[in-house]
């Protein structure tokens, strides 16, 4: 994305949920228009461990999604090694009183955080650079990742963040354009948040513990050098920010406990602010209808649907919902409705307008626990368990799953797709899913 009108463009191509058969590149977190959407319609909808699969890569371990531009597909890693003796996490305080959570874990280990490159037709690898090597500054939840961030690249260079370890650039040969390292803390659980481009920046949302030294800052493409650096007066979260086209001009709206706070993304400025989730703020908000829609579901379940723009502040929001949400994995907007997930993944509907109801309580087929988010194609949500299983629900006001595909391998991350097909990365392995496969 390279400027605000391609942007615009995409935007518009997947809240419209085209059934476009061209092939499009998935260039960050969640896709084009970062709200995991393909327009691709020539994709599998049936696949197995060895059904329609083009073919299968051994990948060190990662939370962090795939992104593909061209014949390249990026995602970055976290090898964790041995005990570092001495090693131990920044401290934290709540209220006042040192505090430690009590699943904060691998900051007295080693740790190699890789970015790597890999052929998008044959899944070789490329290029295996390592950003950084050695301990770490802050501790991890044990279920996540130091390679939780999703990159995002222009084509040119793709930019990899592994949060108080540093942002990354490197060119498409795997040369280290430039890194910017600037420590903080994240209560001891890791960092969630992948950076985003605008016109010539790369934008990371650097919310921290407390609040007390948060920020959203901006980064030029080519140099690294800090363009701007907002203060934010919001707690830690780990959500990434969505670019909003408003008219002419895009809006930076992000996702916060305290604040949901919208930007202009050229210079930082701080254009509106309304009420947050009140809790942990994790998901990426949904953007279409004319509403930006941002969520949480731990410790409390909410769902706010927020006008973008020039508003009067007591008609910001349009709606609201406070059941059916998950944890970790972010919702989807999808046509005309809002489609909600628990944890377990259980399905809520919602009008995206309005706010009003279509059904509660979809089930998928069997018990499962969800950890990556849905990606929406060809009139399908495609729901991935960490067993390894995707459901695909057909999109609608009318709960049915059509099918039940899986890759026999547990699943952290979330799908992408470009080009044809659609990439799962499992455990141990990245797939490639393709109605080309040779079988």
């Amino acid at each position: 994305m390279t400027s605000l009108n391609r942007f615009t463009s995409l935007v518009v191509l997947v809240i419209g949920a085209s059934t476009v058969s061209a092939a499009e590149n998935w260039p960050q977190w969640r896709g084009p228009g970062s709200q995991g959407i393909s327009s691709e319609a020539a994709l599998a909808t049936e696949w197995s461990a060895t059904k329609n699969i083009a073919w299968k890569t051994e990948l060190p371990a990662g939370h962090s999604s795939p992104i593909v531009w061209g014949d390249r597909i990026f995602l970055t890693s976290a090898v964790e090694g041995g005990v570092v003796a001495g090693a131990k996490a920044v401290g934290h305080s709540v209220d006042g009183q040192v505090w430690v959570h009590p699943d904060s874990v691998a900051a007295d280990r080693k740790h190699t955080l890789k970015v790597l490159a890999l052929d998008a037709k044959t899944g070789k690898v490329l290029w295996d650079r390592t950003a950084y090597e050695g301990t770490v500054y802050d501790a991890r939840h044990r279920r996540s990742s130091f390679a939780g961030p999703t990159a995002v690249t222009d084509g040119t260079r793709v930019y990899a963040y592994f949060g108080p370890e540093g942002l990354y650039a490197y060119d498409s040969s795997g040369q280290l354009a430039w890194k910017v390292v600037e420590r903080f803390k994240t209560l001891g659980l890791g960092t969630g948040t992948s950076p985003v481009l605008h016109q010539n920046l790369v934008i990371i949302q650097r919310d921290e513990d407390e609040g007390k030294a948060s920020v959203i800052a901006a980064y030029d493409k080519q140099t690294g050098r800090e363009v701007w650096k907002t203060p934010r007066p919001v707690q830690i979260s780990w959500s990434t920010p969505v670019l909003v086209p408003v008219g002419a001009r895009a809006e930076l709206v992000t996702n916060g406990n305290e604040l949901v706070v919208g930007y202009d993304p050229a210079t930082g400025q701080e254009l509106w602010r309304t009420t947050g989730v009140e809790s942990n703020a994790i998901h990426t908000p949904l953007v279409g209808k004319g509403l930006v829609i941002v969520s949480a579901g731990f410790p409390a379940k909410m769902v706010i649907a927020i006008r973008p723009g020039s508003v009067a502040a007591d008609k910001r929001v349009a709606w609201t919902y406070a059941k059916g949400t998950g944890y970790v994995l972010s919702n989807i907007l999808y046509g005309d409705y809002v489609y909600l997930l628990t944890d377990t993944g259980v399905v809520t509907c919602l009008d995206a307008e309005t706010g009003a109801i279509k059904y509660e309580g979809g089930r998928p087929p069997v018990a499962s626990r969800f950890m990556g988010s849905p990606v929406a194609f060809g009139g399908f949500i495609a729901m991935t368990s960490e067993e390894g299983q995707t459901f695909l629900l057909r999109a609608g006001p009318t709960h049915e799953i059509v099918r039940t595909n899986t890759v026999d391998e547990p699943v952290y991350s979330s799908l992408a797709i470009a080009n044809g097909r659609i990439l799962i990365r499992a455990e141990k392995h990245l797939y490639a899913v393709s109605l080309s496969a040779d079988h």
